[in-house]
């Protein structure tokens, strides 16, 4: 599996913390989404959304240490697998000055017919590009 090519930060907002002043666990699911428009537009520019539609279809997220108002966490991003018409992105968030890793997780993306309202294969451009940008030959496949 590739080593994360992408990042971003973000400054941990007052709104991201719970009642015991850590951030929110739900709010984590909204970094993850963060790094996944980062790493888009990274790819494919401002209309990186109007060329390929996807819609996620399963999240993942496991906590590894609290973080809280004021810290300044990296968000790390990669595709790590595609499949027929869906595609893996594994996420790590780190406090940035020290490394600590704070979460880490998945999302699965569906590429979306918006008219049909059903899944698509991954048109070969962005497959192309996922595989360019990751610099990685091949990807696990799976049904």
């Amino acid at each position: 599996m590739p080593a994360f090519k992408f990042s971003t930060q973000i400054e941990v907002r007052f709104r991201d913390l719970d009642a015991l002043g850590h951030v929110n666990n739900a709010v984590y699911l909204t970094y993850f989404e963060i790094a996944r428009l980062h790493y888009w537009k990274n790819l494919f520019g401002s209309e990186a959304f109007s060329r390929h539609s996807f819609v996620v279809v399963r999240a993942e997220c496991n906590y590894r240490s609290p973080s809280h108002a004021g810290e300044v966490l990296r968000l790390f991003a990669k595709v790590s697998e595609l499949r027929k018409s869906s595609f893996v992105f594994e996420y790590q968030i780190a406090e940035s000055q020290t490394g600590r890793i704070v979460a880490d997780g998945l999302t699965v993306q569906a590429c979306f017919d918006s008219e049909a309202k059903r899944a698509k294969a991954i048109p070969d451009e962005l497959r192309d590009s996922i595989v360019e940008f990751e610099e990685t030959e091949s990807y696990p496949t799976s049904p």
